[in-house]
């Protein structure tokens, strides 16, 4: 027969033993032949039944089994124990520190201890003994003599208590308490709420058990991050920089990574979760941070099409750019894509991409060109060379065509030139003048003071009454290494700030007052070589004093300014204040019919303004008439003419407004003189009015000439 596998031996001998007692003996006792038992009260349901086979073991056996020998025949088995539960045990927190009210007794994890005094309500304040509190939660404490502070640590945080103060030092930082601290009988006692928020101490009030509960499970902290910013799939190689932290200065001897990988091998969006263990065996709250993980950069693929694969000579080609990057194209660089080619055979074109990261990819595609001509190159360039492009032509031939004999008229504003010396070799106050009414500022500076510098433009009232200063137009360009750009590019910037009005301002000055004024020139420090350019129409409603200053990129403009040695110019360049500084031409008869010519900037049918340097007190001659703003208007310009600028004095590079639409002086760089020429403009099939407004870019030479040319037919 199976053996049955009984729980509790002790139970079991108590109850068969009792079964035999007859009805009022004494208990039976502890001691039996076979040892000690102490009687157990379990519930039935914790008995249990095994029947696995096994041999009957008799000696040997494991504490809690009852071995039953084999049932006989004719034997009654006797009913089954009855097993009661005995009740729960309280469970140990031992996380928990207890006090008591009036009591000097104290719990923590199943201990009771004793301390010096008992905790006390005074006035509705709880006092603890601060000593004991804190040995017992594990912190730091000391006593001063010098500052008669008892100082308390937790960690980075610092409490500071005085006997009798109802304030406290956390971190250097006072806090009231609800009660001031005091001694008795050589124990310190402080209010209880001070110290646990000070510390972030969770604690509960059993009032029915008269006790104060405390909280001391401080779990650890953990924090990590990752580096580098970007991440690559399948490339970059992450780091974890962690951070740790055990408020009771516990060692961490354990840490959990979730997620963690030194390269992850697919993009998209990974959790990455990290905690920490302390040696009391608590573990931190996981911190979690989420990475993304992206594409690498790919190659761009460079491609274009063209719309035929034959052409004839002087036929214009169109070309398809499609190329694309899986984030962006920076730049396309083109070779030999011809509006149209004017010689047989076979032409390769190529196009080489380059995207942001640095990548490039190249593509080409031969054409063929047949030897019939639809167009000889000079007719196909005055038809079809886009505005804002160049062609080649034969230079020579400008000086002999007629000029357009025109008229102008300046108009009242105030040219303050600040272009000397060009290249600033020491600190100092570049240029000072005092104007008011309409006024044009043009600033062009060099940085050659070996550091790195600011420009500002100051404006002073030396009035007695407040003053106006408004700014109605400015272009800024800069800084940078090359002079031609940013003067090209703030001729641009300062069209179109007549276009969309964004850059007008007002500020009124006080009687005595300097404000910093064109701030756009200082927003941005120059490096040594830097070039900034800058031109901006302003009007003030009495005589300002304006300052341009180069000085040390940290210090305080108007603080210094007035200290600053006035700069000597450097003899090359040109920098004064000129009166009448806007030309106004108007020519009312046809223009364009026959091949013509306009001319400025020859100081012959277009003179320099003439005006004074106020440094000097001298005059000076502007030559090339930087800063003049021209506004031409042209009352008839005959059907069919290309209008084009040829500079005549060397490499120009800027922009035009013609009929309000700012059109580059070649939109991929400069025109050289003599023999190229950028496209303006092309009147239709009807004579026209056509209204141009230039003025000379930085950088660029002069003198220059507006050319009307009869377009051949189409």
């Amino acid at each position: 027969m199976k053996l049955k596998k009984l729980s509790i031996l002790a139970l079991l001998v108590v109850v068969q033993a009792a079964a035999v007692m007859p009805a009022g003996a004494e208990p039976v006792s502890a001691e039996t032949t076979q040892g000690t038992v102490t009687q157990e009260v379990y519930d039935a349901n914790t008995l249990q039944e095994e029947t696995d086979g096994s041999e009957p073991v008799v000696d040997g056996s494991v504490e809690g089994e009852v071995i039953e020998e084999p049932d006989q025949p004719g034997t009654e088995v006797p009913n089954p124990p009855v097993v009661i539960d005995p009740e729960p045990a309280v469970p140990v927190n031992i996380n928990e520190l207890i006090f008591y009210f009036n009591s000097t007794k104290l719990e923590q994890g199943g201990q009771v201890f004793e301390a010096p005094q008992p905790m006390q309500v005074k006035k509705g304040v709880s006092y603890v003994p601060i000593r004991t509190l804190v040995d017992r939660v594990g912190f730091k404490v000391k006593y001063e003599a010098k500052t008669k502070e008892t100082v308390i640590t937790k960690g980075d945080t610092e409490l500071r208590f005085k006997t009798d103060s109802a304030n406290y030092l956390v971190n250097g930082v006072s806090k009231p308490m609800k009660g001031a601290s005091y001694q008795t009988q050589n124990t310190f006692m402080v209010p209880l709420t001070s110290i646990t928020q000070a510390l972030d101490i969770k604690y509960k009030v059993d009032n029915v058990g008269k006790r104060v509960i405390m909280n001391l499970e401080l779990k650890p902290t953990a924090k990590f991050t990752v580096e580098p910013k970007e991440i690559y799939a399948g490339e970059t190689l992450v780091t974890y920089k962690t951070e740790v932290n055990s408020p009771l200065g516990l060692p961490i001897i354990n840490e959990r990574w979730e997620g963690r990988e030194e390269i992850f091998a697919t993009p998209g969006a990974y959790v990455v979760s990290y905690a920490v263990q302390d040696e009391s065996g608590t573990w931190s709250d996981p911190y979690q941070q989420t990475i993304q993980v992206i594409q690498p950069n790919q190659p761009p693929v460079a491609a274009f099409t063209t719309d035929k694969s034959e052409y004839k000579m002087g036929e214009w080609i169109t070309y398809s750019d499609q190329s694309y990057d899986d984030v962006e194209i920076k730049s396309h660089q083109w070779e030999n894509n011809a509006y149209a080619f004017f010689t047989p055979g076979p032409k390769t074109i190529q196009l080489t991409v380059t995207d942001n990261k640095g990548l490039t990819s190249t593509v080409s595609h031969t054409i063929n060109i047949t030897d019939e001509i639809l167009y000889a190159e000079d007719d196909f360039n005055k038809l079809f060379i886009p505005a804002g492009e160049k062609f080649s032509f034969n230079g020579s031939e400008v000086t002999s065509r007629p000029k357009v004999s025109y008229t102008y008229q300046d108009e009242t504003s105030t040219l303050i030139r600040s272009n000397s010396p060009e290249t600033v070799n020491t600190l100092g106050n570049v240029y000072r003048e005092t104007a008011y009414g309409d006024m044009r500022f043009m600033i062009h500076h060099v940085n050659n003071v070996n550091k790195n510098v600011k420009m500002y433009v100051i404006a002073t009232n030396n009035n007695a009454f407040p003053a106006v200063v408004r700014t109605d137009h400015l272009g800024f360009a800069g800084p940078t290494y090359i002079a031609t750009a940013a003067g090209k590019k703030s001729v641009l910037n300062y069209f179109e700030s007549m276009q969309d009005g964004s850059k007008q301002s007002s500020i009124t000055l006080a009687p005595g007052e300097s404000q910093l004024v064109m701030t756009e020139l200082s927003k941005t420090r120059m490096k040594q070589g830097d070039v900034i350019s800058l031109f901006s129409d302003m009007y003030s409603d009495l005589p300002i004093q304006f300052d341009v200053i180069m000085i040390d990129e940290k210090a305080d403009p108007l603080k210094v300014w007035k200290d600053l040695p006035l700069l000597d110019k450097d003899g090359v360049h040109n920098r004064g204040t000129y009166p009448n500084s806007t030309r106004m031409i108007q020519y009312s008869d046809l223009v364009g019919n026959v091949s013509q010519r306009l001319l400025l900037g020859d100081n012959g049918d277009d003179p320099n303004l003439i005006g004074t340097d106020p440094m000097y007190g001298s005059e000076t001659d502007n030559a090339g008439n930087f800063g003049v703003l021209y506004k031409i208007r042209l009352d008839r310009v005959a059907p069919n003419t290309l209008i084009s600028f040829n500079p005549r004095g060397g490499k120009y590079s800027g922009y035009a407004m013609v009929n309000g639409a700012i059109t580059a002086i070649y939109s991929k760089g400069q025109v050289s003189a003599p023999d190229e020429q950028a496209v303006l403009y092309r009147t239709g099939e009807y004579e026209q009015r056509v209204e141009i407004i230039l003025t000379a870019a930085p950088g660029s030479n002069l003198p220059v000439n507006l050319l009307f040319t009869q377009m051949p037919a189409k």
